[in-house]
């Protein structure tokens, strides 16, 4: 069976240094100097409330045992959770029980609601200025080039991703242009900021929308109804179907050693 041909492009060595090598630098320069931004733009956290912080850890304490159920015993199960099931729905862990069953308060009138959304936007705005204006700068000088081959094998899926500003249709998706290497270490710089700055840093945008996208991080938001919330996770906790992992270990175990 013949092999296909491998597709040869004669490309300029000097490529590698005006354009693949300023695009990596300028990309890491960007994310440290995000990085301190971010570190600048944060206002100091104020200490939360014991009542509010009772609540959101109660809160967590349910989805926690809803989520590992299967590693306690079931009468364990099934003591934690009757009470917590009956400590939601009576709202004993609500910071403000007087607050029950009344229409939440406006957010936009809340100081702390104000802050929040303040730091948000300047998060989003240290994010996005920086990498609209690299994508300008790459569109405006390094457009259309091809700068390297990747030394594996991909299927055509890729091509549209790592051959962006790139018109050439049989081109092999082995090829990466200069719009599409900025994607990738955007996407892709994370280990080195590990390095440079330790690992709780804030210049990679993946970690950040990950952390945007934790649904524990917001399930409390000053915007929700925390009796709602208890009374939502109560019902979840009840519709549990408990499987306990070491069921019948003894007995699996001793059917191992008897066959081995």
């Amino acid at each position: 069976m013949a092999q296909p041909v491998a597709q040869t492009i004669h490309r300029d060595p000097s490529l590698f240094w005006w354009i693949l090598f300023p695009i990596t630098v300028v990309m890491v320069l960007t994310g440290v100097l995000r990085h301190y931004a971010m570190v600048l733009l944060q206002s100091t956290p104020k200490a939360q409330a014991l009542p509010q912080l009772r609540q959101q850890r109660c809160l967590v304490r349910g989805v926690n045992l809803r989520n590992n159920s299967n590693v306690i015993s079931p009468s364990s199960f099934q003591s934690r959770k009757s009470y917590l099931v009956s400590a939601f729905k009576d709202g004993v862990f609500l910071a403000d029980p007087e607050a029950r069953g009344k229409p939440r308060p406006n957010p936009m009138t809340d100081p702390a609601m104000m802050e929040g959304m303040m730091g948000a936007m300047k998060g989003n705005v240290a994010m996005m200025v920086p990498q609209t204006l690299i994508m300008g700068w790459i569109n405006a000088f390094f457009s259309g080039f091809v700068i390297l081959k990747l030394p594996f094998p991909l299927t055509p899926q890729f091509k549209s991703m790592l051959q962006s500003g790139v018109g050439t249709r049989d081109l092999d998706v082995q090829w990466v242009s200069s719009l599409s290497w900025y994607f990738l270490t955007l996407f892709g710089l994370q280990p080195v900021y590990n390095f440079i700055l330790g690992s709780n840093n804030s210049a990679n945008q993946v970690t950040q929308q990950m952390a945007m996208a934790n649904p524990a991080a917001g399930m409390m938001g000053p915007d929700q109804d925390p009796d709602k919330l208890f009374q939502n996770e109560a019902e979840n906790l009840e519709v549990v179907d408990h499987y306990w992992i070491l069921e019948g270990v003894e007995d699996r175990l001793l059917a191992k050693l008897s066959q081995g």
